[in-house]
């Protein structure tokens, strides 16, 4: 298949795949579309995070940090500023957010930016580390996030949240982002950049040797994840239209992790995969939270059932799947037409 054929089917797809959200946004329920934008945003996370742990090698555990920077600043910028006044009863918005209120797309990429800022301050120092030692600096820095955010009412309003934030995330806003997301990370992956990035995950030594700037790549690709992580943060707070500190504990960090290793690790298409599997399944299992009676079986609920249900699964995956679902392969018209060439061989033989 030519590299033009291939171009050819990708935009059909996109397409198709614009037609379909269009359609989704006005007829489908909102409970499903809630499903299908909570997929979009997690892949923006998944794949940001398979840029650092994938692509580079460096194990962070800090992305709900940058998620609650960037959910923080959109729906502060976002909220009208009567809700304004409504949230912040206790302690007074300080100036000047108590008088800003601006569009939509304005505060996600503002959110993103201070996002990728946060990104850069906290990877020139966690960077400096490897492995175990990286990863609890960085989850130590997520923690220290939330951690403010539950003090610093003046502008987070602590632990009581920020309620009634715009529901401007639907569909088109949160596919959009993601197919820019996996742009942008499958352009840096092609390019030399990416080549670099995957040197220093090889063998770092080696890649200096050959010239690559070790930190520079690493930091780079650090920020770039923060950035979009950060977006990912201003869509979801936009989506779910409350927050407060205790939506970014740790967990959520796990979560992309559990997300991109389902997946499989340094596969785009196995961070699309992993999220809508993981999402589908969260909301599949929400039964086990509750009583269910077969004839004469009652089997009590208990909450947190589900999570212990969607473990085992992932067990039993990781088992037969050590790499994840797709490991480091990717999606390729050429790859799909293949497994459908023995239909087509059967059908003209028989024809």
């Amino acid at each position: 298949m030519s590299r033009q054929t291939s171009r050819i089917l990708t935009a059909i797809s996109l397409i198709a795949l614009f037609v379909f959200l269009r359609w989704a946004e006005g007829n489908l329920d909102p409970y499903l579309r809630r499903i299908l934008n909570l997929i979009a945003i997690n892949v923006i996370w998944a794949v940001t995070f398979n840029l650092i742990y994938g692509y580079t090698g460096q194990f962070s555990l800090g992305h709900a940090g940058f998620i609650a920077i960037g959910a923080y600043t959109t729906a502060l910028l976002t909220l009208p500023l009567a809700q304004k006044e409504q949230n912040f009863f206790l302690t007074p918005l300080i100036w000047p957010l108590s008088n800003i209120h601006i569009p939509f797309l304005p505060s996600l990429i503002l959110g993103a930016l201070l996002a990728g800022i946060a990104g850069i301050l906290i990877g020139i120092p966690s960077l400096q580390l490897r492995g175990d030692y990286m990863a609890l600096v960085t989850l130590g820095f997520a923690e220290v996030i939330r951690v403010i955010s539950m003090n610093l009412q003046s502008i987070t309003n602590g632990s009581l949240g920020l309620k009634g934030i715009p529901g401007y995330t639907n569909l088109l806003w949160s596919w959009g982002c993601a197919a820019f997301t996996i742009f942008i990370v499958r352009m840096l992956a092609n390019s030399s950049y990416g080549r670099a990035f995957k040197a220093i995950r090889e063998d770092e030594i080696a890649a200096e040797t050959m010239g690559v700037s070790i930190f520079y790549h690493k930091l780079m690709a650090f920020a770039i994840a923060a950035l979009f992580a950060g977006l990912g943060g201003g869509l979801f707070a936009n989506l779910i239209s409350t927050i407060d500190p205790n939506v970014f504990t740790y967990i959520l960090s796990y979560q992309v992790v559990t997300v991109v290793v389902l997946g499989g690790v340094g596969s785009i298409t196995g961070n699309v995969l992993g999220s809508a599997i993981y999402v589908s399944l969260f909301e599949l299992l929400r039964p086990f939270d509750q009583p269910m009676t077969f004839g004469s079986i009652t089997i009590p609920g208990r909450p947190g059932l589900r999570m212990v249900m969607l473990s085992i699964i992932f067990l039993l995956v990781i088992l037969f799947y050590r790499r994840g679902l797709m490991g480091s392969n990717e999606f390729s018209w050429r790859w799909l037409l293949s497994k459908f060439q023995p239909l087509f061989e059967r059908a003209r033989q028989e024809g």
